[in-house]
Formats: structure tokens, sequence, C-alpha cells
């Protein structure tokens, strides 16, 4: 595909997600969104969304972080991934790198100003296998049966609705597919996710934890989680405790 139809396709992709919209996160149960009340809210704080990157991507590229964690993650060529608070695209194009011309990359982001850089991005590096989504703070919005690894990387505690977001998540991956949460053992309130919780959640929803792995390179650990049973109605969902 030529550069500028690249540009051009983008910046109409870019156009329509904003005419979407964006739901704003919610402070206390009065100002919950709608979409989201069907389910318990997290017992927790939720880290205000801050800036979209964590490090430069020179600091993060000399100790070898994506190609750590891609390979943690068993990211192979042909896949279908997703980046989920994908950013300024750290994750995205490396990740569009390792999956290559056989496979596909969808980055999201809940806030259109960071779809729109990243689609100016995407389109200047000619990733022709990226596609673009603006999701919500309480759905994902990924279509079903797609991916074989859905990537969360320094955003799970920038995660409003936990419970909704995940189980709406779980129909998006197909069999054998995995959720990988990379995110610090550290208070919410210190942008990071105590492990403890992070599993607690997971579970309530219907996942299990497949591994654990310790990654100081990445700012904490590395969790990969699958599909457990059967996913429970959102009103029999149990809240966790916040550690």
């Amino acid at each position: 595909m030529a550069h500028a139809g690249v540009r051009a396709g983008l910046a109409a992709c870019a156009l329509l997600v904003l005419l979407a919209g964006c739901d704003s996160p919610w402070s206390d149960d009065d100002d919950r969104i709608e979409t989201a009340r069907d389910f318990p809210p997290a017992d927790r704080p939720v880290a205000p969304v801050g800036a979209t990157k964590w490090s430069t991507e020179e600091a993060r590229d000399r100790v070898n972080e994506a190609e750590d964690i891609m390979d943690s993650s068993g990211v192979r060529p042909g896949m279908t991934v997703a980046d989920i608070g994908a950013g300024d695209g750290y994750y995205t194009v490396r990740l569009a790198a390792r999956v290559d011309a056989g496979g596909r990359v969808l980055a999201q982001d809940i806030q259109p100003e960071v779809i729109e850089r990243l689609a100016d991005r995407v389109a200047r590096e000619r990733l022709d296998n990226v596609s673009l989504k603006l999701g919500a703070v309480d759905d994902p919005r990924l279509p079903q049966n797609s991916f074989d690894r859905v990537f969360m990387v320094h955003m799970y505690h920038e995660i409003g609705e936990p419970y909704a977001f995940l189980w709406r998540l779980r129909p998006a991956l197909r069999q054998g597919g995995q959720v990988i949460v990379v995110d610090g053992d550290r208070p919410i309130e210190k942008h990071g996710t105590p492990f403890r919780l992070l599993v607690c959640e997971f579970e309530a929803v219907g996942y299990k934890l497949l591994s654990y792995d310790d990654k100081q390179t990445a700012g904490g650990y590395l969790a990969r989680f699958v599909p457990a049973g059967q996913r429970p109605e959102p009103g029999a969902i149990k809240v966790c405790e916040n550690p």
C-alpha cells in the first residue's frame, strides 16, 4: 500500500473513532457509566491516566524490554495480538515486527488524541499490519474470537471498571489465547497493581493464572492469564478486597 494511501485510510479511521466518543472514568457509584452498572464497582482506587509512556523507548530497548516480554509471552509470526492502552505505540510497533506480515496487531486506547498520534506513527512507519481502535473504560471493544495474545502493559491500574472490562474482554480470545499483564507490584495510587489483587480480579470473572515472571527490566512483573470455566453472571461476581 502506498504511503499516501495508508495515511488517508488511517486519517479516516481516526475520524470515525473520534466521532464514537469516549467514556470518562468514574470516581464514585453515582458517577459510574451506565454500561457498567450491571457489574460491581471495584473496591479500590483507580490510578489517574497519566503519561502515555513510563520511560523512553531508547531506555526500554537498552534493557531489551519488549523482546523479553514478547519472548516470555510466546508471540510468534502470524499471530493476531491486541495492545490495550497502546499509548505512543512502543509495544505496537514491536509487536507488528514480531508477528510479521502474516499477523495482525490491533492498537487500542481510550483517549482519542492518543489514537490520532498513533495513527500518524503507524502511517509514518508504514505498519500495514496494524489497525486502531477506540476503547472504553468498561469495554475494550475487541472483536470476538480474534486474538492469540492481548497485552496490557503498565495500564491495568488505570482501568476504572475492571470487572466489566475483563468480562467483556474474554470472548475476544481465540482457543489458546492469553491475556498478558505487565505492571508493578505496588499500590494502585503509585501506578501499580498488587499482584494478589490482580489475580483475584481476573479469577472473579473467569480466568486463571497461567504463569508469573519477575520482570524488573520492564518495571515489575509479567502475568499470563487464560479463560477458565464459565463466565459468571455480572451480578454474581465477587468483589476483591484491596490488600
